[in-house]
C-alpha cells in the first residue's frame, strides 16, 4: 500500500518544492494537494461531492491558508474522533513563538519552520519524509519502510 500524504498548502512554488523533494526514488508515496482549509477537511471528511472520507497516513499543513486557516483545520482534525489519530505535521514559515505554542496546545506532532533557501528547504522535507515514512511507527501497525519509485501526484 502506497504512503498516503495530504499536503495542505495554497503557494504552488513550495507545493512544487515538496513534490520535488518527495519525488525521489526512496520511497513509494502518494501525495494530495489541497490549497485551502476547506478542500482539505472535506477531503478528510468525505464531504460530497467525495462520496467517502479519503484515508492519509500523514498530513503536512501550513497555517497561513486562504478561507479557513491551518490553525482551525488542526483544532478540528484533532477534535474529530474519526481523524484525530492523523499525524499532522505543521509545515509553514511562521518562526512566531505563539503560533509554534498554539500548534502543539492543538495537538500537532510536529512543528517545522519552511526554511528560506533551496538545499536547506529540500533537506528538512526529506528529513520529514525519512523519519515519519521509515522510522516512525502510525496507527494501523506497520512501520512504513517503503522502498523506491515515488508516485506522487497533484490534485489541487
Amino acid at each position: 500500500m502506497p504512503f498516503e500524504i495530504l499536503l495542505v498548502e495554497d503557494n504552488h512554488a513550495d507545493v512544487r518544492l515538496i513534490m520535488e523533494a518527495f519525488g525521489g526514488d526512496k520511497m513509494i508515496h502518494h501525495l494530495t494537494v489541497a490549497e485551502d482549509g476547506v478542500q482539505a477537511l472535506a477531503l478528510l471528511r468525505g464531504v460530497p461531492p467525495r462520496p467517502e472520507p479519503a484515508h492519509f497516513d500523514l498530513v503536512l499543513l501550513d497555517l497561513n491558508l486562504p478561507g479557513k486557516n491551518g490553525r482551525e483545520v488542526l483544532l478540528e482534525l484533532k477534535h474529530d474522533p474519526k481523524l484525530k489519530h492523523v499525524p499532522v505535521i505543521v509545515l509553514t514559515s511562521s518562526e512566531a513563538e505563539e503560533d509554534i505554542r498554539a500548534a502543539y496546545a492543538a495537538h500537532a506532532n510536529c512543528y517545522v519552520t519552511k526554511p528560506v533557501g533551496f538545499e536547506q528547504f529540500m533537506r528538512v522535507v526529506r528529513s520529514i519524509e525519512e523519519f515519519w515514512l521509515t522510522v516512525s511507527r502510525l496507527p494501523g501497525g506497520e512501520a512504513h519502510g517503503y522502498r523506491f519509485n515515488s508516485n506522487s501526484t497533484y490534485r489541487g
